[in-house]
């Protein structure tokens, strides 16, 4: 189990979670710059480790973009903001395709399991709120027995389980890109990322399973948003 006070410079604990939606005509010309000049920008930024894009399950043309870097200050960082507002032109031109964008910052607070040699293949991303008065009595379950559940009651699916808290301060940061694509921050505080090896008709709902088994009397998650999705391309930094 990893916490937050036992990460590492080698851990990611900085994530930024993008989700959007393109429309048909502007699908393969987002992926061949996202592909091919998007991702390698952003990774090769100092403090960044990797980047993902994931196709969401039933939504089609919608993606979860995500980079995940040393810790979440990585997004807040000269280096950062200065590409953010200094976009190429075929930024400029490639964010004019974002439909329904959610854009947050978050940091690492929980962590089970191990990533493996490669990407995951399916991923479920899971937004949510606590309770009002219970996010003090249930974040500290979430974060040890609940993420602890899910590698242990479907380890054979289960490849990793990790709980992310938005960072509200750099999630909220205008900048000269934002100001294109016009998205702002979702209205979740929690992401849990779930990366799972085998395709979900084999998995069934391993959430709602180890849910209802770490929480009998409910689960206290409000405004819960889950995606199921799987991996479409991916950019690890080379050291």
């Amino acid at each position: 189990m990893t916490k937050l006070d036992q990460n590492t410079g080698s851990v990611s604990c900085g994530l930024m979670a993008f989700w959007a939606s393109f429309e048909r005509q502007d699908l393969t010309r987002y992926v061949e710059w996202h592909n091919c000049e998007h991702m390698a920008e952003r990774v090769s930024i100092p403090g960044f480790q990797t980047g993902r894009r994931y196709n969401v399950e039933g939504a089609s043309g919608r993606f979860l973009q995500f980079y995940e870097t040393e810790t979440s200050s990585v997004f807040g960082s000269q280096p950062y903001l200065d590409t953010l507002n200094s976009p190429t032109p075929w930024t400029k031109k490639a964010l004019t395709w974002f439909r329904d964008p959610i854009r947050n910052i978050y940091e690492l607070i929980g962590s089970c399991g191990e990533s493996g040699m490669f990407a995951a293949p399916y991923l479920t991303a899971l937004r949510f709120n606590l309770e009002d008065g219970q996010g003090g009595n249930l974040l500290p379950i979430y974060t040890n027995k609940w993420l602890s559940a899910l590698c242990e009651m479907r380890h054979e699916h289960v490849i990793r389980a990790r709980l992310y808290r938005v960072d509200e301060v750099i999630s909220k940061i205008m900048t000269s890109e934002r100001k294109i694509y016009g998205g702002g921050p979702g209205g979740q505080k929690y992401l849990a990322l779930i990366e799972i090896a085998k395709p979900f008709y084999q998995t069934g709902d391993v959430i709602t399973e180890v849910s209802d088994h770490v929480f009998p009397n409910g689960h206290g998650r409000l405004d819960e948003f889950s995606d199921q999705t799987w991996l479409d391309f991916c950019l690890d930094k080379q050291e």
